[in-house]
């Protein structure tokens, strides 16, 4: 087997064969972080580390870890001087998915095999500056020729989706949806919670001086993303889930409290979140909008990179000190059987509990391999557990949850492939036979996610 060949991940003639049944069908992107302003405008991008390495937190982690200087990662160093140091530690990114994506893209995008370090970088550079100066490496060709057939952004409640609008208009080809997400909204413990609440003041009709109008202001952003056709709702819940029944005066008092500038207490903040997340399961089970949950993150872990550089600047972790079950079996039966709900979970060890939780209640699935989980080692044990635990079959399919738009098809690609081998040793073994294979991996690739956010 060569390096990227066509058997890369596939190891049997099942595998290769079911990879082949799913290779070219459209992708369907149910969450992703796409810089929608970037591809309406449809400008060119100017260098390859504009495309490979300036959004791409996966990547700055990485070359931290290599000793690289935070000027030449997200400092002032120019592109050039970026994408050289990228490529001089490169090589010892070697076995983690990132240098995975970072190859399939030069492949398939640029027509590149050769392997990206030191020796090399001058010569990508130069190749890839050319053709990104042509019509044909434009953001939205770019989609069109990855066959993104639906694309659905993460967005605030008070964004006003006007690139939304013009995308509607302007991108051919490409299904672009927005999707709710409201975890501004739920962080009262936050000191940046207020400013959520003056947004929303400033984004709707309603007068948020009382609970009632922050609820209704709410609902009326959940009304705008749904006329320009949101089939979702992302909810963070961190590393707290939480789900009981509270009432709307005990909500209203914590409400009133935050407001006047008092910090809730963390039984009062646990309270808030528990309303407020019912409220957001009535809203979506009131318009069949997927729930997705995302569960797990450690915001911010380590401080002198968040205070250096910011958010999402590659400084989370997970945790395991969540209770799936525990946390969030009120939501299950509150919505059992009303609303459909994907859980995402970030480390790996609570699939033991997410996949009994979706066998019990029909309405509940499984997501991708979330983030730290998503390289071919992660998304096979996770395949592998869904369907001996839960069903394959009801798995959600994939999702990039990139903001690097290039990386949209490689992402995908990894999926399918380690999809097909996954399977392909199910074949191998005798367990299923090949034609109802195919029809598996066909069906988790491309129907599922239609018929699960109702494309």
């Amino acid at each position: 087997m060569g390096f990227m060949d066509e058997d890369y991940l596939l190891d049997s003639q099942a595998a290769r064969d079911l990879y082949d049944a799913v290779a070219d069908l459209p992708i369907i992107d149910p969450h992703n972080h796409v810089d929608l302003e970037e591809v309406v405008e449809n400008e060119p991008w100017d260098d390859i580390w504009a495309v490979e390495g300036a959004s791409d937190h996966y990547v700055w982690q990485l070359m931290r870890k290599r000793g690289v200087a935070e000027e030449k990662i997200t400092g002032d160093a120019s592109n050039r001087a970026k994408w050289n140091a990228l490529a001089e530690v490169f090589p010892d990114f070697a076995g983690n998915p990132t240098y995975d994506w970072v190859h399939l893209d030069l492949k398939r995008r640029f027509g590149i095999e050769k392997p990206l370090n030191a020796d090399t970088a001058d010569e990508i550079w130069d190749e890839t500056k050319a053709q990104l100066a042509e019509e044909s490496m434009r953001p939205q060709q770019v989609l069109r020729d990855m066959d993104v057939e639906v694309l659905c952004s993460s967005d605030d409640p008070t964004d006003d989706l006007a690139y939304h609008e013009r995308a509607a208009e302007e991108v051919e080809g490409v299904d672009v949806r927005p999707t709710w997400r409201p975890d501004r909204a739920m962080k009262v413990e936050n000191a940046a919670w207020d400013e959520f609440v003056a947004d929303l003041d400033d984004a709707t009709d309603a007068d948020v001086s009382t609970f009632a109008g922050f609820l209704e202001g709410l609902r009326e952003t959940h009304d705008h993303f749904a006329e320009h056709g949101c089939l979702a709702c992302d909810v963070g819940t961190g590393t707290t889930p939480v789900s009981k029944p509270v009432s709307e005066s005990r909500a209203a008092a914590v409400y009133a409290k935050a407001r006047r500038g008092d910090a809730p207490t963390e039984a009062e903040a646990r309270d808030f979140k528990a309303f407020l997340l019912e409220f957001v399961g009535e809203l979506n089970s009131e318009k069949d909008w997927v729930t997705q949950l995302h569960i797990g993150a450690v915001r911010d872990y380590r401080e002198a990179l968040y205070e250096d550089v910011g958010i999402n600047a590659g400084g989370d972790v997970s945790t395991p000190d969540v209770n799936v079950v525990d946390d969030l079996d009120y939501f299950f039966d509150r919505f059992d059987g009303e609303t459909e709900t994907v859980l995402y979970v970030l480390d790996p060890t609570h699939y033991a509990s997410a996949t009994v939780v979706a066998r019990a209640y029909p309405t509940v699935s499984i997501g991708p391999a979330w983030w730290f989980n998503d390289s071919p080692m992660g998304m096979a044990n996770q395949l592998e557990r869904v369907a001996n635990v839960d069903l394959l079959a009801n798995h959600a399919g994939m999702v990039s949850d990139s903001r690097k738009l290039v990386s949209y098809g490689s992402r995908f690609e990894m999926f399918r492939r380690t999809l097909a081998s996954t399977v392909g040793e199910m074949v191998e073994q005798g367990r299923i036979p090949k034609a109802n294979a195919e029809r598996l991996v066909r069906h988790v690739a491309y129907r599922r996610p239609k018929e699960l956010y109702g494309l």
